[in-house]
């Protein structure tokens, strides 16, 4: 029995899409996986390192990873007409993305999607890192002008006296007319070919198996679901858990290639092969 080592992030999408495999129904012969939790960041910095054999990743991030890891084609988050929020305090007078050039930004992490996305909109601002649930208290204190928002806190923004200012999946979309990608799974290269091929076509039906049990695979999730009733997080998981989730396809690969090779024109990241496990 080989122990395969998965991390994902603390949040009711991802939950959901290990549902199938979290409560036995999805196994994988000769398989064992054991399941870690980080935040995307964290998240990024361990495959850097190697640590997990199945991970999430921002797509960001991937071409700091691509000598270790594949992208797989299932598990992605994509934004599809929406995605992070760039939000200030509601009695701000910063009314457009505009106003924040030079200024100080809150961001969950430097390699995160989110981050470059902004990246792409904004050419010069200061980010400044931070645990992606301390970003928002970050601009109601003044700490920052304002603070850029992942997961929950894209639903939860106005509860808290912020106000949206820009969404970064609508900008992308309106001029690419492409899905945002933000968050996609990367299995290690270095597993055999038959562990990889069978480690992605558990994961894929771990994810359709959370899709055709919904509402339990939402009971699941909901334990992941910080500060959102039932409602909010059906809403959020689907959302980021959908049709480009069971399969990127030619378009999703298309949205990736583009929101890099836009990154890559810019020179904010190298320039990889972008490749696939497939199954």
């Amino acid at each position: 029995m080989q122990t395969i080592r998965v991390a994902h992030s603390p949040d009711s999408d991802d939950a959901f899409m290990y549902f199938g495999i979290a409560c036995g129904a999805v196994r994988a012969e000769g398989i064992a996986f054991e399941q870690g939790l980080l935040d995307i960041e964290s998240a990024n910095q361990a495959a850097g390192q190697g640590a997990y054999h199945l991970t999430a990743v921002s797509a960001a991030a991937y071409p700091f990873l691509a000598a270790r890891y594949l992208l797989l084609d299932s598990g992605a988050s994509m934004g599809d007409g929406y995605g992070p929020t760039v939000v200030v305090p509601s009695g701000s007078q910063i009314s457009t993305l505009a106003d924040l050039s030079g200024k100080r930004v809150a961001v969950p992490g430097l390699r995160t999607s989110a981050a470059l996305a902004l990246s792409l909109e904004l050419p010069l601002f200061e980010p400044v890192s931070m645990d992606f649930k301390a970003v928002g208290p970050a601009a109601l204190k003044g700490e920052v002008e304002a603070a850029l928002l992942i997961h929950e806190g894209q639903l939860t923004a106005a509860a808290q006296g912020l106000r949206v200012v820009a969404d970064l999946g609508q900008s992308f979309q309106a001029r690419t007319g492409l899905p945002l990608p933000l968050g996609l799974n990367a299995i290690r290269r270095d597993l055999p070919e038959p562990v990889r091929v069978a480690v992605a076509r558990a994961w894929a039906e771990s994810i359709e198996y959370g899709l055709t049990h919904r509402e339990e695979a939402l009971d699941y999730a909901l334990s992941f679901a910080r500060g959102m009733d039932r409602g909010q997080a059906d809403r959020f998981v689907s959302m980021y858990v959908n049709d480009w989730t069971r399969r990127l396809g030619p378009k999703g690969r298309a949205a990736v290639t583009s929101f890099l090779g836009a990154a890559f024109e810019r020179g904010l990241l190298p320039r990889v092969p972008i490749q696939y496990q497939e199954r």
